[in-house]
């Protein structure tokens, strides 16, 4: 059986990369609401997925407000593939 990964086996971190698999961007607060996270949590587990190049986080300003835009990389794209894979065998698809 090929090993799960464990950056995502984590759920928020799966929320998260599960969204962004289907859109080209998304900014914190889309992803905040979807995930119906709290600010803190959100935020680390952004960085963890940051950390390991799954996602690009690009930080800038819009007017006097900030914003953080989350994308996903290659190879976080070919990570939660594998995932996936990974799951499907688990369950016998």
């Amino acid at each position: 059986m090929k090993e799960l990964d464990p950056l995502l086996h984590s759920q928020l971190r799966l929320a998260v990369m599960s969204i962004l698999m289907n859109v080209d961007e998304a900014d914190f607060v889309y992803l905040k609401e979807k995930t119906d996270a709290t600010s803190g949590n959100l935020s680390v587990q952004i960085d963890k997925l940051s950390s390991a190049g799954y996602i690009a986080v690009e930080k800038g300003f819009v007017g006097k407000k900030t914003r953080t835009v989350c994308r996903i990389t290659e190879s976080g794209r070919m990570a939660f593939e594998k995932y996936v894979e990974a799951l499907k065998e688990y369950l016998n698809l």
